[in-house]
């Protein structure tokens, strides 16, 4: 279902139109933000470091940066959990820092995507919060289920799937909701419930919101 959101977006975008096959044609080079390159000499990669290699990356033929998460995040998995998608972290810079760097990068005819991470948030994002509340829209961003029993004065979680991180359980209890999250990752990265319309429509304005910034397409 994502995919096709991703395809719907772009696909009416002017580039698109102009050059439907350059996805296909380009050479794609990832950045890893954090240990790219240090504008200030703090220790961490940021993007206005990236910013000062924009003409280096074009005399090796680059045609799209693929950008790894520069969201706001806990950090517990390199920045895929997820706390705000519509932000930078502050060890990257600001979102001017952003909007300067896309910019650059389409000046010498460079594309972008970002890591869009949709499968999850982190559980430090305002959704989660509000989920595990019961509160709001947000009721119903993630997978709940109930208890598949007691034992020992234990819930027993609602079926074997287990997480691809540590071949744990791949559910979680909540404590204040009463019943289990779903994460096929860390359980600090609850999964969202992509059969919820408006999580479907939410996930699609934080897109939208990178595209109207001028991003050109994401890596999901």
């Amino acid at each position: 279902m994502l995919l096709a959101i991703v395809l719907h977006l772009y696909l009416f975008s002017a580039g698109a139109l102009a050059e439907p096959e350059w996805w296909k044609t380009s050479v794609l080079y990832q950045i890893y933000p954090r240990s790219y390159a240090d504008s200030d000499g703090d220790g961490d990669g940021d993007l206005k470091g990236i910013i000062e290699h924009v003409a280096y990356l074009k005399t090796i033929d680059v045609g799209i940066v693929w950008l790894s998460p520069i969201y706001n995040s806990p950090w517990q998995d390199m920045g895929y959990d997820i706390s705000d998608y519509k932000s930078v972290h502050p060890k990257f810079g600001t979102l001017n820092d952003a909007n300067a760097l896309i910019q650059k990068l389409h000046s010498y005819g460079i594309r972008v995507f970002m890591d869009l991470v949709p499968n999850h948030s982190s559980d430090q994002h305002p959704w989660f919060n509000a989920s595990r509340y019961g509160l709001g829209a947000e009721r119903d961003y993630y997978v709940w289920k109930d208890p598949k029993r007691w034992e020992g004065g234990k819930p027993i979680p609602p079926n074997n799937w287990l997480s691809a991180f540590d071949g744990d359980s791949a559910w979680e209890y909540d404590e204040i909701r009463k019943q289990f999250y779903l994460h096929h990752f860390g359980k600090y990265q609850a999964d969202l419930n992509y059969s919820n319309p408006k999580l479907v429509e939410a996930m699609k304005d934080n897109m939208r919101f990178w595209l109207d910034l001028g991003v050109d397409g994401f890596r999901v």
